[in-house]
């Protein structure tokens, strides 16, 4: 029993120097190659200071790490077993007795633990940074990056289709509030809108006039209202970018994603029109089910990990990090797939959520089974 309690312990630092190894180098490739391009992007597209754009990706890390468990699970259960097989140590303990299936116990249970590790971040660390990152991000969008006490000067927002929308002249911009501010509003149709002020600030949701008053003119020419105020809103100056308007499954935790369901289902009830809300609700449920089958993919991974990484007694190659890439690409391939058909309702929410798990578990059994009785 105490030879036993060492080995588990001599598996388990190894699974746990591996994984942390996998899940610094799967999470830096992934975090840097799509950092670098969103980083240039909001930078040089959107004005966004460095420092708040790389803040606002930093928040993204979380959700990164989520995916990237699993991937760090899956290579150091490959590279773990793949020592001891190169090794023979594998071979010495089956010869003493001790099964297949004892020997993979530890990375079993490490597999349950970290999975467990993953659900809790998706859950409450992943939802809060992800609405930080799109608050922060907006917010940046709101300040134009002006600079502080630049005088007399003007700058412009258009359209999807490049066209003129607003046209702003500001007499100067100091402490983040901008004096002497004109605007030519073109954005309404069939009226031109002028506002003048006194002061304006830059807000989350807008900008806040204060102490001016504003001319609508019509086509023609003529003045068709003039209005005083002591302030007034406006949205405008706020080019929020599409991947900032699209809700992300990210940014709800189960709780909330369960209250938008019963949301649903109580309007279908309500108005009886399920076709209208059917693709609303499926693509909600499949959000659900995959708040569950995502940290879950860690332990099938690890049930395949075990029988690759046990070598033929003649290989001399460590295989492990090959082999990972390998599975990985063929498992997100598998869920992309899924995914794909669960949006456009051809399989059912639930089974669109676990079959990557579901298939990759059956091929991981089969492989064990060999393994473990037949070898």
């Amino acid at each position: 029993m105490n030879k036993l309690s060492i080995l588990d312990k001599y598996i388990s630092k190894q699974l746990v120097e591996s994984f942390l190894l996998g899940v610094i180098i799967f999470t830096s490739i992934m975090f840097a190659s799509e950092t670098f391009i969103n980083l240039v992007k909001q930078i040089t597209m959107y004005g966004i200071p460095f420092k708040i754009a790389f803040l606002a990706f930093l928040l993204k890390l979380p959700s990164i790490i989520v995916l990237t468990i699993p991937m760090g699970l899956l290579l150091a259960t490959i590279l773990t077993f793949n020592k001891l097989s190169l090794s023979s140590e594998i071979s010495v303990m089956r010869a003493c007795g001790i099964s297949l299936g004892r020997l993979a116990l530890p990375a079993i249970i490490f597999g349950i633990i970290a999975c467990i590790g993953c659900f809790f971040i998706s859950e409450i660390i992943v939802p809060a940074a992800d609405n930080q990152s799109k608050k922060l991000t907006i917010w940046a969008l709101s300040q134009r990056n002006l600079s502080e006490g630049k005088k007399n000067f003007s700058f412009k927002e258009t359209n999807d289709d490049h066209s003129l929308k607003r046209l702003f002249y500001v007499s100067d911009y100091d402490n983040k509030i901008m004096k002497g501010i004109t605007v030519l509003d073109l954005s309404k149709n069939g009226a031109t809108q002028l506002i003048q002020a006194k002061e304006c600030t830059a807000t989350t949701s807008g900008w806040t006039f204060e102490d001016g008053i504003a001319y609508t003119i019509s086509k023609s020419g003529k003045l068709f209202n003039t209005t005083a105020f002591e302030k007034s809103s406006l949205s405008a100056g706020i080019a929020i970018p599409a991947s900032l308007r699209v809700t992300d499954p990210n940014d709800y935790n189960f709780y909330q994603l369960s209250q938008k369901i019963n949301a649903v289902e109580q309007k279908i009830k309500i108005s009886g029109d399920v076709v209208f809300y059917r693709n609303l609700l499926e693509n909600l449920q499949l959000q659900l089910y995959t708040k569950f089958a995502a940290p879950a993919a860690g332990l099938f991974l690890v049930l395949i990990g075990v029988p690759l990484a046990i070598t033929p007694p003649r290989a001399r190659v460590n295989r492990g990090l090959l082999f990972s890439i390998g599975i990985i690409f063929v498992f997100y391939m598998i869920k992309a797939f899924s995914i794909s058909l669960g949006e456009m309702g051809l399989f059912p929410p639930i089974l669109a959520a676990w079959s990557p798990n579901l298939i990759i578990g059956l091929w991981g059994s089969h492989l064990f089974y060999k393994k473990a009785f037949k070898i």
